[in-house]
Parts: structure tokens; sequence; C-alpha cells
């Protein structure tokens, strides 16, 4: 391993100072590119020391739901228009109800 490690190493470093793409390296210098890959990912586990459980900077943290949360919803719509009309519905009304109610209106003017 010790042999790789010497060839491959030098190359990552590279790779990532120049921050090219993996795929981008391997053609530029004629590398297997699945060997690339395998040779970044076994250094960078090597250098980087896998979290322990509950280690605070880990990428993932345990959750547990307690109790479900409904959404609420509104249960109804009202409508009023001037003093004198109000117009109550059990579920608002569709885009084109109103559009034709609001015509109907600046037509009774």
């Amino acid at each position: 391993m010790q042999a790789g490690l010497e060839f491959w190493a030098p190359h990552i470093e590279a790779m990532e100072r120049e921050s090219v793409t993996t795929k981008a390296y391997a053609e530029r210098h004629g590398l297997a590119l699945h060997s690339l890959y395998y040779w970044r990912h076994k250094i960078k586990a090597a250098v980087e020391p896998k979290a322990e459980a509950g280690d605070r900077n880990s990428a993932f943290v345990a959750l547990r739901v307690e109790e479900s949360v409904a959404i609420q919803r509104p249960s109804g719509c009202t409508l009023t228009l001037g003093d004198d009309m109000r117009l109550e519905f059990s579920t608002m009304p569709g885009p084109e109800w109103l559009a034709a109610l609001k015509h109907a209106l600046q037509g009774a003017k």
C-alpha cells in the first residue's frame, strides 16, 4: 500500500489544490478514474478521524418525534362587502367564482 500511497497522494493533493473535478484531473493526467476515486477516498479516510457517536461535529443528529402535529386549516371563510353584506362559506370559494363576483359587483354600480 505504501507504494500506491506514494504515487497517488501527490495527485490527490494537486487535484484538491487546483479545485478541478476528479474526472477532469484523471483525463488530463491519463489516470484511471476509478483508481483516483479509490485513492482519494482511502487517503481522506486515513487523514480524517471517524466521528464518534454523539460527536457534535457529526453531520447527522438523532431526532425523536414526541407527538404528532396536525396541520390546522381554516374552517371557513367570511367575505364582508361594505357595511350591509356579509357572505359566509364553509370553504374558500374558487378563484373563478371570486372573479365572477367581482365582475358582477362592478356591473351593479
